[in-house]
């Protein structure tokens, strides 16, 4: 038993909820943001954010990530999906590529897959060796308290479906033109590996869960509740992460104050 057994799957929100809701938190996402920029409120700079996504393939990130940026500016947030690392990043230590995606101070980065993939894809389907990956926990964990000494709020997400819809979603993907190009062969083969895989994130959970970036699970067999949940757990990130440092934060607006009521 691990912590993915825990997580209640059965968690749903109607349409009309999802839309409701995301307006709602979407708004006091906003207003964190911008108080973040300091372009509202006092007009400090405050702490670096770096949402981090990873999940199961078809868990959802990608609608996930549509949902949470939404309300914000393009101007105020940077997006930046990370594949299999290119020739020329692999001459170097594999942190290397993902600094230049870090957000500085007043800024927000959305990263959709991360330096995790060393303890999980890399390490499961034989891309580092057992020494790399076993090395990995702790180079990760300096890597994080480095950047969280630094002032930097970081919110890891992972999105967890089960096998069964996993499956579903991936035989809806096959059988959308539109949708086809994200299933490769690589994934109905990872798939087979499940057990293996749900190994390496127990132990991922284990060692790299840390009171300064915290492993936050998401329900995502229903979409629209992962997107609601991934809301709210960023907002909350930011407020914790800003009464740790101090940064006051306004109230809620009037009107999402109300609606969250």
């Amino acid at each position: 038993m691990g912590r993915l057994d825990d997580i209640d799957l059965s968690l749903k929100l109607s349409r009309a909820e999802q839309e409701r809701l995301l307006t709602v938190h979407g708004t006091r996402l906003a207003q964190l943001r911008l108080t973040l920029g300091g372009l509202i409120g006092s007009g400090r700079l405050g702490p670096p954010l770096c949402v981090l996504f990873e999940g199961w393939d078809a868990s959802g990130k990608g609608g996930a990530i549509k949902r949470l940026i939404a309300p914000l500016d393009a101007r105020h947030v940077r997006v930046k999906q990370f594949a299999a690392p290119t020739p020329d990043e692999k001459r170097h230590q594999y942190l290397h590529r993902f600094v230049p995606a870090l957000p500085g101070w007043g800024g927000m980065a959305v990263l959709d897959r991360t330096w995790y993939g060393r303890v999980l894809v890399e390490r499961v389907e034989g891309f580092a060796t057992k020494k790399q990956w076993r090395r990995a926990y702790r180079e990760i964990d300096d890597f994080e308290r480095m950047l969280a000494d630094d002032g930097m709020i970081i919110v890891k997400l992972f999105l967890h479906i089960s096998e069964q819809e996993q499956l579903e979603r991936f035989e809806s993907r096959r059988e959308d033109p539109l949708k086809a190009w994200k299933l490769t062969d690589e994934d109905w083969r990872n798939r087979a590996r499940r057990p293996d895989y749900e190994a390496a994130i127990e132990e991922m959970f284990e060692r790299t869960d840390t009171e300064r970036a915290p492993w936050r699970i998401v329900p995502a067999e229903s979409k629209r509740y992962a997107r609601v949940h991934v809301m709210r757990e960023v907002i909350a990130a930011i407020e914790e992460g800003c009464a740790h440092h101090d940064f006051a934060l306004p109230e809620p607006l009037e009107q999402a104050a109300d609606a969250i009521g």
